[in-house]
């Protein structure tokens, strides 16, 4: 049986992860100001992050529509959705009903929906697994199964560099944000089991919070002999890269991964923002 995985685009891919798995996207939008991006793969990420810092408003993303996931629907008939966590996006919600619109035209697809509970590499991860599962020859209930319980394992863990966007769209206070980058606080965040995000430690500069991140696979991680290990950064490859390092030194992951963020991640992590997800 072939199977098609489809992912909205907060979920950061490599090039040769796409065409491995055979992967397609709908894409979210970002507006800045008066400026408006479709995170495909033309986005221009650099001018994202320009607009981003030289405006005094907070990023706005809009999820796409259920028109983009009909589409995709149309052309499979076995297919797994891999979406952002819904506390965080309308994206899940539109999958589920462009689901049930197709299911009254075609009833005997299969198209199963995952909310991620997570974003950016955390998605990345599920897609990783449901195309490590196809290829490995399992069947549809056996690839739900062991991909709904990764789902409920995995953990999800990322150092900011950067608080503005947080203090541009009033998640963090103007006064506790200044505060904090005054005092080149780092904020350690991860994701909340029903897919809320949620501070974990923090540090005070960029390369302590990093050890801390690093500490906290172990803290957190189990079975990591058999797990891969996702990094997605933002213009942080060196940091990225380090962290890769220690991870294989002190840990076991069968895989390490590294991947750059798009547009939706981009807004999410800021410049310098790295996110990791196993």
């Amino acid at each position: 049986m072939d199977f098609k995985i489809i992912v909205d685009s907060c979920c950061d891919l490599t090039k040769d992860l796409r065409e491995r798995f055979n992967i397609s996207t709908a894409p979210l939008s970002i507006d800045v100001g008066d400026k408006h991006f479709i995170d495909d793969e033309n986005l221009d990420r650099e001018g994202l992050l320009d607009s981003m810092r030289n405006s005094s408003d907070a990023p706005k993303t809009a999820s796409p529509g259920p028109g983009p996931f009909l589409d995709l629907y149309r052309k499979y008939d076995n297919i797994f959705v891999v979406t952002l966590s819904k506390e965080l996006s309308a994206t899940y919600q539109n999958a589920m009903l462009a689901k049930k619109m197709i299911l009254e035209e075609a009833e005997d697809k299969l198209i199963k929906v995952f909310n991620s509970f997570s974003a950016t590499v955390g998605e990345t991860m599920i897609a990783y697994k449901l195309g490590e599962l196809i290829e490995a020859g399992f069947n549809r209930d056996e690839i739900i199964e062991k991909t709904e319980k990764y789902v409920e394992e995995m953990q999800t863990l990322f150092v900011l560099d950067s608080l503005d966007n947080l203090i541009k769209a009033g998640r963090m206070g103007k006064l506790k944000g200044k505060i904090a980058s005054f005092f080149n606080i780092k904020p350690v965040l991860g994701a909340t089991p029903d897919g809320t995000i949620t501070l974990v430690d923090k540090a005070r500069g960029s390369k302590r919070a990093i050890r801390k991140l690093i500490e906290k696979i172990g803290e957190r991680g189990e079975n990591l002999e058999e797990k891969v290990l996702g990094i997605a950064h933002c213009n942080a490859l060196e940091k990225a890269e380090y962290i890769k390092g220690k991870a294989a030194e002190k840990y076991n992951f069968r895989e390490i991964i590294i991947v750059e963020t798009a547009g939706i991640s981009t807004v999410y992590a800021n410049e310098g923002g790295i996110v990791l997800a196993f």
